[in-house]
């Protein structure tokens, strides 16, 4: 109750701090209301700019749309409907919201890394940093590739339609499939970096994944056939092949770090049996 119990002003009028330098409850209440403010007050501002520039940002959203072969799109150009009063409002919103969070990534990923750093030990907060550091280009390179590659998906699921049939994509579900395909993609190039976490901090030893190494492969084509939106071979093996690469790359990482592991505790044990053959000897040599 020590740490929920809220300190006496002195006689000075000032608050004693606590020496260990914790915080009461209502001191952790009161930083993570700032935080919180803080991180929105930055989406918001980012999702201002976003409504101002949506036109730019949505001549770069089509793209993929607009690459398509003339038969697949509304009278051969790139042009997408609107099927309801709101709809436009909507999709400016989730586009400017999109781009918000992007923009200001930077500003709430600070304010939860300053809000969760003081409760970590110095080599917790260094591996966090590192892998924060590397978990952003890695979610940036899915959804880029899922960018350049969802035309060739979208080329293939319009091509089952006959020939006399006039695609109408809607604003709303284009974006719906445009952000999925780019979460879905962003977040599958993170797996093998949670992998390797999980091995740097004792829970996923390197043999347990090499002994289920062709398993693990099998599910992660599993995984992009079931996961993509288009659901198509290409966008499958689009996710699947970078998925297998990095699993593979993170299985020489693991290996490495479980053999200097191994290693470091196999001389700590040789010093500890030396000590211990030490202190054996010392009282027969005295006798």
């Amino acid at each position: 109750m020590a740490l929920l119990k809220r300190s006496s002003p002195s006689d000075e009028g000032q608050v004693a701090p606590d020496v260990e330098g914790r915080m009461s409850l209502m001191d952790h209440l009161r930083e993570l209301r700032n935080r919180l403010v803080k991180a929105i007050l930055g989406l918001t501002v980012g999702t201002v700019v976003g409504f101002v520039f949506f036109e730019r940002l949505w001549n770069f959203m089509v793209g993929p749309y607009c690459r398509l072969p003339a038969a697949h799109k509304l009278n051969g150009s790139c042009a997408l409907v609107v099927q309801g009063v709101f709809e436009g409002f909507m999709v400016n919103l989730q586009v400017a919201l999109m781009f918000g969070a992007v923009v200001s990534a930077p500003i709430w990923l600070y304010q939860i890394w300053a809000f969760v750093t003081p409760g970590l030990y110095r080599n917790e907060r260094r591996y966090s940093m590192a892998f924060l550091a590397v978990s952003v280009p890695l979610f940036a390179a899915g959804a880029a590739l899922a960018y350049f590659t969802m035309d060739k998906g979208l080329a293939l699921l319009l091509g089952f339609a006959p020939g006399n049939v006039i695609p109408l994509i809607s604003m709303d579900q284009y974006v719906g499939f445009m952000m999925a395909m780019l979460v879905i993609f962003g977040l599958s190039f993170e797996v093998p970096l949670l992998l390797v976490f999980l091995n740097m901090i004792g829970v996923l030893p390197f043999r347990l994944v090499s002994k289920h190494q062709r398993m693990a492969i099998f599910l992660m084509f599993v995984f992009a056939a079931v996961a993509t939106p288009s659901q198509d071979p290409i966008t499958m093996l689009a996710l699947a092949l970078p998925m297998v690469g990095m699993f593979l790359i993170a299985e020489v990482i693991m290996y490495f770090h479980d053999r200097k592991k191994d290693e470091l505790e196999a001389q700590r044990q040789r010093e500890l049996e030396e000590e211990l053959d030490g202190s054996d000897a010392a009282p027969s040599n005295s006798g």
